[in-house]
């Protein structure tokens, strides 16, 4: 290659380049270029400006654009500057390949990849012409980009070794070899390497860089193994690079100038100029002699095809000759995963989305109150580090009332350090408390103890935490539904601190914060705080006393319940750690217990339950619809699956998930982390239960195919994140009903079964479970039957729930089935050697079968509604 024709948009400065071996490829190269602007930005061009040279002006180009209705400018004779866009970014592309090639000491015959490498950096790079913005993001702004690939930068001719795979190279090779990075690929998302003993190309992400080392040194003169064909055609073409290159500089650069119209799809915008509009330059320059052999050449630039060599090789990484492994000696990356990328979930960060999520979202029909609602919540972000925090004034703010709170309440002395103790740690956890109309209540900063650092038996004896179950809070808002209770939620300020400490604990300081007096000191705890391992039962243990003295019950079927009865009505309480939701029929006993529970703690009143435990709790007419949806869109933000493509389903049907000797491990935190967000998120979406119970049980051991199952998740999450429970009227509380399924020895690795069922009160979803179960099953009916005993306790449970709130069920809860057998087994009055296995199950469910509790009526497979929690 011999020069370059470089093609640049006056309006966002965004260039392409393609690489000539001859003057006359430059119409072909412009052939290319307007049919790219056609396709890829659904725009024509109307003006092209360039200089009086012969590769412009000639009878087919002209011809060609006299067809075509485009108007050829030509600059007057010795006036470059009327063409200074493409005259400037000539200079600007120049300079920064002649940089790439002097500062790694490369040799001339790749000025070619250092021009494309340049023209890729400056079009991801900020320019002060479009105020700091770079060309890509301004052109965005005014069309929809195709997809490009954009990778992180590394230094232009280090030392690259490029992976080798197993296929390509016998156990003795070498498993990668030495090259030397040249750019970025163009329709590859992958770097380019170039290995000047073999004289080809890589495009490949198996890849490791040592930036710091460059693969040619200023004393080479073999450069680097090259054999003697480029010593001598060096030699023997001296004197015409340097002819070519005083051409160069002199600056007989031919350029011209291309614009497109701005239609609705337009490319650019202009406002000075509607009728004319978005110039774009191209400037041609004739380049260094190339060097290099015909079997090579460079991999064409991302956004435009160059005039490539018919000849050219660029090749997958292959095996190494051992002639030239004996010529070289160089040092492996010392990692077990040396020439492999880092496994990446996310897209890159400046990437144009082809699955933007907000066409996976609609608020068309919520209220506009409640759409408010929604949009208010998602509108505040939370800080995750102390000093980020610290910088802005709000959250400075929340810092210095929980200060100003804990001093207040003399929740610590500052002592020092004794000895032969070990202070606890501490950190800060930020929140935002929302009003009713999702208004900002206020932003809230806690500060944490690191409870997990106590030892039991001498830090802590008993512990005890306040949370409610998610069942008792769905089978309450099945209840509020039904019989249409109000629903109101209240918010305990520094909850933990109106509980006494008895054992001896020591904190360090809070994050951000010194001590007045020089020294070592510690804070000796007086109160519970948030994080202690006591701190639960202390505060619990205050509130349920308080409770009790106002004649409030214990709910037997969930201690974070308390119940009042009184002349036929009934008031309920539940609390989840500092979170309260209060219902009932009962609004006069609801307006003295909120007053009661105001004198004696600091309370706050958040109004109509909107908004609880990270839950969209959204209320109308048709009844009660609980999401996560700003939960998911957070997971899927910090996941940096946002972009990613969504799915239809949330796991592969007759998947293989199992543990494996050679399989490959991933980062086992990350993977607990991920999974537990995920388990919680089960609470209201019921149809990824049985994919999070499958990627739960491989939390001790993960893997990369577990971890590619969780991403699934993610992306199926992402086609719907407003998906969730409805709670409709039906005026049917006192009906419970279940479902139970079994899948007969589906776990491949030891041949256990999965369980699941649902339930129902008042006709609405309210519990649900897809598990493993704990034994082999022999049988299908076994395996069915030791589900029917798991949805029997179930029902059994919100049996004595609906009792405590009141309400007696008079008809037998039905529990429906699709294996006969499994029911026939049930109902039969002999035990013989099929049911000997579930002899107990047998007898308990027998129990209820005998009492008309519960029966067994008989669903077909394609009405079984719990079969999603089993496969």
């Amino acid at each position: 290659m011999r020069y370059f024709v470089l093609f640049i948009d006056d309006c966002t400065r965004l260039s392409w380049v393609a690489l000539l071996r001859t003057k006359d490829e430059v119409f072909p190269a412009f052939q290319t270029f307007r049919t790219l602007v056609q396709t890829q930005y659904n725009s024509t061009i109307r003006v092209i400006r360039s200089d009086n040279g012969g590769e412009y002006v000639n009878h087919v180009f002209n011809k060609f654009l006299q067809t075509h209705g485009i108007i050829h400018q030509t600059t007057c004779p010795q006036t470059p500057e009327q063409n200074g866009v493409s005259e400037r970014k000539n200079r600007h592309l120049l300079d920064m390949a002649r940089a790439l090639l002097f500062s790694a000491h490369m040799p001339k015959y790749l000025w070619g990849d250092a021009v494309q490498a340049s023209s890729y950096l400056i079009n991801r790079l900020p320019s002060s012409v479009l105020q700091g913005k770079i060309p890509f993001e301004v052109l965005a702004s005014h069309v929809s980009l195709p997809s490009f690939h954009n990778l992180p930068a590394c230094v232009f001719g280090c030392v690259a070794f490029v992976h080798v795979p197993k296929n390509h190279r016998s156990k003795l090779d070498a498993r990668a070899i030495k090259c030397v990075f040249v750019g970025y690929g163009g329709y590859q998302k992958g770097y380019k390497c170039y290995h000047p003993p073999t004289r080809k190309y890589y495009v490949t992400m198996d890849v490791t860089f040592f930036e710091d080392m460059s693969y040619f040194s200023s004393s080479d003169t073999a450069l680097q193994g090259e054999n003697s064909y480029f010593e001598e055609l060096y030699q023997g073409e001296g004197e015409e690079l340097k002819r070519s290159e005083e051409v160069t500089q002199e600056g007989d650069i031919s350029a011209g100038q291309v614009e497109i119209p701005n239609p609705s799809n337009s490319v650019v915008k202009e406002a000075e100029a509607p009728s004319i509009q978005a110039p774009v330059s191209i400037t041609e320059t004739e380049a260094e002699d190339t060097t290099v052999p015909s079997i090579v050449a460079p991999t064409p630039d991302p956004q435009l095809s160059g005039i490539e060599d018919q000849s050219s090789e660029v090749c997958s990484p292959t095996g190494t000759n051992s002639s030239e492994s004996n010529d070289e000696q160089y040092v492996l990356p010392k990692r077990s995963t040396r020439g492999q990328p880092p496994k990446r979930y996310e897209p890159t960060v400046h990437a144009k989305s082809k699955y933007l999520v907000a066409n996976y979202m609609s608020t068309r029909r919520l209220s506009k109150s409640y759409a408010s609602f929604v949009n208010q919540i998602s509108a505040v972000s939370v800080p995750n580090k102390v000093h980020d925090a610290l910088g802005d004034p709000k959250w400075r703010k929340a810092m210095e009332e929980e200060m100003e709170a804990l001093q207040k309440n003399e929740t610590w002395q500052l002592v020092p350090s004794p000895q032969g103790k070990k202070a606890v740690g501490c950190r800060w956890v930020f929140t935002v408390k929302h009003n009713a109309d999702g208004s900002v209540n206020r932003y809230k900063a806690r500060l944490v103890a690191k409870g997990f650092t106590q030892t039991y038996g001498i830090d802590y004896d008993e512990t005890f935490a306040p949370v409610a179950k998610m069942n008792t809070i769905r089978v309450l808002l099945s209840c509020v539904a039904n019989l249409n209770w109000p629903l109101r939620q209240f918010d305990v300020k520094n909850a933990f601190l109106h509980g006494e400490l008895a054992e001896e604990v020591y904190m360090s300081l809070p994050p951000g914060y010194v001590a007045a007096s020089p020294g070592d000191f510690v804070c000796k705890l007086r109160k519970s705080l948030y994080g202690l391992k006591q701190s639960p039962r202390a505060w619990f243990g205050r509130f349920s006393q308080f409770m009790r003295k106002f004649g409030y019950k214990q709910s037997n079927s969930d201690h974070t319940l308390f119940l009042k009865h009184q002349q036929g009505k009934v008031t309920a309480l539940i609390i989840y750690v500092d979170d309260m939701v209060i219902t009932g029929n009962d609004t006069i006993e609801m307006d003295i217990l909120q007053r009661q529970l105001a004198s004696e703690f600091e309370m706050k009143d958040l109004g109509e339950l909107k908004y609880f435990l990270g839950i969209e709790v959204a209320r109308g007419r048709e009844g009660i619809y609980l999401c996560q949806r700003k939960y998911i869109l957070d997971l899927l933000t910090e996941t940096g699956m946002l972009d990613c493509k969504p799915i239809d389903t949330p796991i592969e049907q007759n998947h293989c998930l199992a543990e494996y000797p050679d399989q490959v491990p991933t980062d086992r935190a990350g993977y607990q982390r991920l999974v537990g967000r995920l388990i919680y998120l089960a609470h209201t979406r019921p149809d990824v239960a049985y994919a999070v119970s499958v990627v739960s049980q491989f939390m001790h051991n993960p893997s990369e195919s577990h971890m590619d199952a969780v991403m699934r998740i993610l992306r199926y999450l992402k086609s719907a994140p407003g998906r969730g429970v409805m709670f409709s009227k039906h005026n049917s509380i006192l009906e419970v009903c279940g479902f139970t399924d079994a899948d007969w020895a589906g776990n491949i690795t030891d041949r256990r079964s999965t369980s699941g069922y649902f339930t129902f009160v008042g006709g609405n979803l309210v519990t649900w479970k897809s598990k493993k179960q704990k034994v082999v099953a022999r049988s299908s009916a076994e395996a069915e039957y030791r589900g029917m005993a798991h949805g029997v306790c179930e029902l059994l449970w919100l049996r004595n729930l609906l009792q405590d709130l009141g309400f007696k069920l008079k008809s037998t809860m039905q529990l429906y089935c699709d294996n006969r057998a499994a029911i026939d087994i049930s109902q039969n009055p002999v035990q013989h050697d099929r049911t000997k296995h579930v002899e107990v199950d047998r007898h308990f469910i027998k129990e209820k079968l005998d009492v008309k509790l519960v029966s067994f009526p008989f669903v077909p497979s394609e009405e079984q509604l719990a079969d999603i929690l089993t496969k």
